[in-house]
């Protein structure tokens, strides 16, 4: 029914990008839980602060005030996720998938770097704040941006870049 995977340099360049986001991700952590206290804030730039977080819920705090029981459902679906996105990438052709390689391997190593704060602490670690004046977008981490990032180009590979490859194959 499936084929063999066949892991390439390619695959390892996949998994090894995503140990660097959360590689990356955790040392960031690292810094912003030696440098600051809970909600403490330290002004960059006149849109942009650091400061630390702790978010008990999912993206823009979905389900944080939940009594705790959200944090296991949230690593298990990472979890689970992560495994799915593996599998994905080990699957892939060495290439032509360039795009979607990259978007798994940045929404996997953004999941994992989330997993493992929900796994020590309880919450995922946030401190990224962009605001202006009375608006402010939801803080986030490394992690995130790399799962945002992931998502966008997985969605490109299959909106734009599967409907040239498609248009190539009927040539």
């Amino acid at each position: 029914m499936f084929s063999k995977p066949q892991l390439t340099a390619r695959h390892l360049v996949w998994l090894s990008l995503s140990l660097s986001v959360v590689a990356v991700d955790q040392l960031t952590k690292c810094l912003v839980i030696d440098a600051l206290t809970l909600y403490q804030r330290i002004p960059i730039l006149p849109v942009f602060d650091l400061v630390r977080l702790h978010n008990t819920g999912a993206a823009f705090s979905f389900l944080s005030e939940a009594s705790g029981w959200q944090n296991g459902l949230f690593t298990g679906v990472a979890f689970i996720v992560s495994v799915g996105i593996v599998w994905w990438l080990v699957m892939l052709p060495s290439e032509g998938r360039r795009v979607l390689g990259l978007g798994l391997a940045l929404v996997l190593g953004g999941a994992i770097g989330n997993v493992i704060d929900r796994l020590l602490y309880g919450y995922v670690i946030d401190f990224i704040l962009f605001y202006y004046k009375e608006w402010s977008y939801p803080a986030f981490n490394i992690a995130d941006s790399a799962i945002t990032c992931g998502v966008i180009l997985i969605l490109y590979d299959g909106f734009v870049l599967e409907k040239r490859r498609s248009g190539q194959s009927q040539h």
